[in-house]
């Protein structure tokens, strides 16, 4: 399963009692360095929410009670996605946490799925690291587009990586970023680039992995910098 091979299991977290006070709770937090971390039940297999630091330090500034339970600023409860989830229901929970829960088949706490370990996957996805060019490329919803451009490429240069997004709205309404692999010629990438747009798709950006540089812009279609 590709969610459970990104988590990090409840073995190596850091996590407070649902028996904690927000005062035990804190220096937990300050220790750790952590922004927030699980809460769990007393048994450590539930899933209560999440605590923040900063709820207990706002609460802590208007002279609020520390002796009251962990509990009282749990945040995050039903956040939470199971270990055989679609992926695609992680990018509906997590948003604007700093990780999201996972559970089991049983609905207990197995671990976090944290933003960065998906992003390193979305990365590894890319094959940023190890490729040569991105390619933009602009399409409409037509059956058979992906095969074709795919054709098209692999007529001078292997695929590294693919990724589609949809963008929704005109008469373009796909992006595809195809990841060239290291070694690619700027010649060669020009050439497929060229066969592309011949063949009625547009390249409207390319990106230099090697320097860091954008070739080419969405201001600037059909242009290439130098």
């Amino acid at each position: 399963m590709l969610i459970k091979s990104l988590v990090i299991k409840k073995d190596y977290l850091t996590t407070v009692s649902e028996k904690a006070t927000l005062e035990q709770a804190l220096k937990v937090l300050e220790d750790s360095g952590f922004r927030c971390v699980p809460i769990l039940d007393d048994s450590g297999t539930i899933f209560r929410g999440n605590i923040y630091k900063m709820h207990i330090y706002r609460h802590k500034s208007q002279g609020g009670d520390m002796s009251l339970p962990v509990t009282y600023l749990l945040k995050n409860a039903t956040k939470t996605i199971k270990v055989n989830s679609p992926f695609f229901k992680v990018f509906f929970n997590i948003k604007d946490l700093p990780y999201i829960a996972v559970l089991d088949e049983d609905s207990r706490f197995y671990g976090i799925l944290t933003h960065s370990r998906l992003l390193d996957m979305m990365s590894s996805a890319w094959n940023i690291k190890s490729g040569s060019y991105v390619l933009n490329v602009l399409s409409d919803n037509s059956r058979g587009n992906l095969v074709k451009m795919s054709k098209i490429i692999s007529r001078y240069a292997s695929i590294a990586g693919c990724l589609t997004l949809d963008i929704g709205t005109g008469e373009y309404v796909r992006r595809t970023l195809f990841t060239l692999p290291e070694g690619v010629s700027r010649k060669t990438m020009e050439a497929i680039v060229n066969r592309l747009e011949r063949k009625g798709y547009v390249v409207s950006e390319i990106e230099d992995l090697q320097s860091g540089l954008t070739i080419r812009s969405d201001e600037k279609p059909g242009e290439f910098n130098e």
